[in-house]
Parts: structure tokens; C-alpha cells; sequence
């Protein structure tokens, strides 16, 4: 039987990529798709949520009925997982992303509310509601910046690069001591 892809076969390379091209790859696929699965831990169990999302650097954000179950949960336990993935075709395609962190509701007045919104595109939302784009909503936003990142592609292996990769913020003021190659 003919193998499609050689390069898919063992043994599976264990390098990891700089971080640069690391993070530009996650970066592409956060801002490439606009689904995420949102898991999250309440008082009944894991919740795991499909919700649309915007991207700003590496943080995800998405607003939420405040009343929700997972608005619930993250109310009882910050901690969340974010999983995100580009539609595959097969193993060769297999291309996503688990972030790690809390989540932060960020209410209208926030200090940090208008940074992340500038970047969210609530058009499209008003629009799909039949509500005028005129005027800009005021709601409330739940934003996780992950404090890790599991990132998976397995066209990585062609080049003799680990499928799995795993990017970890920096401490704030840390330059990365990788250059881009």
C-alpha cells in the first residue's frame, strides 16, 4: 500500500521550533479561525463550550449572557482551556491549539476593557441581530491570555520539527533569547 505522505511514518522528530516562528504559527492560527471550544470547571463538572471568538496577540475574547452556565463557572473557578483548530483533511492537515489560563470578565468601565475591545469585531455580531452598527455596544468581555500554549501540527514533522510544540508567556520586562532564523 503506496504511503501518501513519507514523512508521516517513524520516527516522529523532537525538535522544538524557535520561538519565534513558534509563535507565529499560533499566532496564524489564532487569527485564521473564529470557533473555539471553551472548558471550564463548576460545581456539576467540565463544561465544554463551543464559542466564537476574537484574537488580540495570544488572548482570546468572546462575551457571554451573564447568567450562562460557563459565565458560572468562571465566576466560581477562573481557570480555563481554550481549544482551537483549523479544519483538517487528515493527520497531515492536523493543525490546533490548547491555551491555558484564566479567564477575565472585563465589564464596560474596565480599565482594560477598551484595549480588548477596539479589537473585537461586534459588527458582525449587530449585524446577524438586525441591530444598527451605528452604535457600539457596551457588554461585557471575557478575555483569556493564556499563560501556556500546547500547539500541534503535524506538517511540522516535514521540516524535522516536533508536531507538538509548547510556548510559555514570559515573565513581564523577559526579552526571548531566540532570534528569528
Amino acid at each position: 500500500m503506496p504511503l501518501t505522505n513519507l514523512w508521516l511514518s517513524d520516527p516522529m522528530p523532537a525538535h522544538q521550533l524557535p520561538r519565534p516562528r513558534l509563535e507565529e504559527r499560533i499566532l496564524n492560527l489564532l487569527s485564521s479561525q473564529n470557533m473555539c471550544v471553551l472548558a471550564t470547571a463548576g460545581p456539576e463538572g467540565p463544561l465544554a463550550t463551543p464559542v466564537r471568538y476574537y484574537s488580540l496577540d495570544f488572548a482570546v475574547m468572546f462575551t457571554a449572557a451573564p447568567r450562562s452556565p460557563k459565565m458560572r463557572n468562571m465566576a466560581a473557578d477562573p481557570r480555563a482551556s481554550v481549544g482551537i483548530f483549523a479544519p483538517l483533511v487528515g493527520l497531515a492537515s492536523s493543525r490546533g491549539a490548547q491555551l491555558f489560563g484564566e479567564a477575565r470578565v472585563l465589564p464596560p468601565g474596565d480599565p482594560d476593557h477598551g484595549h480588548y475591545w477596539d479589537a473585537f469585531r461586534w459588527e458582525n455580531e449587530h449585524a446577524e441581530r438586525g441591530r444598527s452598527v451605528a452604535e457600539p455596544p457596551s457588554d461585557t468581555l471575557v478575555v483569556i491570555e493564556p499563560n501556556r500554549i500546547v500547539y500541534t501540527e503535524h506538517w511540522l514533522r516535514r521540516e524535522g520539527f516536533a508536531a507538538r510544540q509548547f510556548w510559555k508567556r514570559l515573565p513581564a520586562g523577559k526579552p526571548s533569547q531566540e532570534t528569528a532564523d
